[in-house]
């Protein structure tokens, strides 16, 4: 059974921190290109970053680039979303994301998790 599970959301402050993660079971995570997309409410899903299933490279959207880093541990399963310099805009529910491209595609979502970014 295919579980994605993020971590980490909650409620932050302007120019504060969180660290999203996502641990992943059920499928061969180490071949899975994982991503972190947002949506805010009232608004459309937004693509946030993305991450090669080797580590190897890594994508973001203008809007968080420089605030925002993807990481992920194959060895643990886990993809990770450190977010720094929080803004309001950024506030949002975080899903992850993972794909795999071959022969025949696979797309799995985890359920997501709320980050609020407020004074």
């Amino acid at each position: 059974q295919v579980q994605l599970v993020e971590s980490g959301g909650g409620l932050a402050q302007p120019g504060g921190s969180l660290r999203l993660s996502c641990a992943a079971s059920g499928f061969t995570f180490s071949s899975y290109a994982m991503s972190w997309a947002r949506q805010a409410p009232g608004k459309g899903l937004e693509w946030v970053s993305g991450i090669y299933s080797d580590g190897s490279d890594t994508y973001y959207a203008d809007s968080v680039k420089g605030r925002f880093t993807i990481s992920r541990d194959n060895a643990k399963n886990t993809v990770y979303l450190q977010m720094n310099s929080l803004k309001p805009e950024d506030t949002a529910v975080y899903y992850c994301n993972a794909r795999y491209s071959g022969t025949r595609q696979y797309d799995y979502w985890g359920q997501g998790t709320q980050v609020t970014v407020s004074s």
